[in-house]
């Protein structure tokens, strides 16, 4: 088995035995109400990470095409509270007039 494969198969068991040490360590007892606030903040924060990303990177550099317009179109979207379909369609369009001009 090649090195990139083998380094594929440990990080992934690692992530499983991470991910399933948290059931197995808390049981049924219930998280502190200090973590609380922590855990819910966790999903929003790595989707965030996840758009600007996506948004901002291609390979290791960091680069602003016209990828940040669709994005500033689905932010006014959502701010202006329109439905998540409608934002995924005006960044899409946004993003395709910005690279057909």
């Amino acid at each position: 088995m090649s090195d990139p494969w083998m380094a594929v198969l440990i990080v992934g068991a690692a992530a499983m035995a991470l991910k399933s040490a948290g059931p197995v360590v808390a049981g049924g007892r219930e998280l502190p109400p200090r973590v609380l606030p922590l855990v819910a903040a966790l999903a929003p924060a790595l989707l965030a990470a996840f758009v600007v990303t996506g948004s901002f990177s291609t390979g290791r550099s960091v680069v602003i095409d016209e990828r940040a317009l669709g994005l500033v179109a689905a932010a006014l979207c959502v701010w202006g509270r329109a439905p998540l379909l409608v934002a995924v369609v005006a960044a899409a369009a946004v993003t395709a007039l910005a690279r057909l001009v």
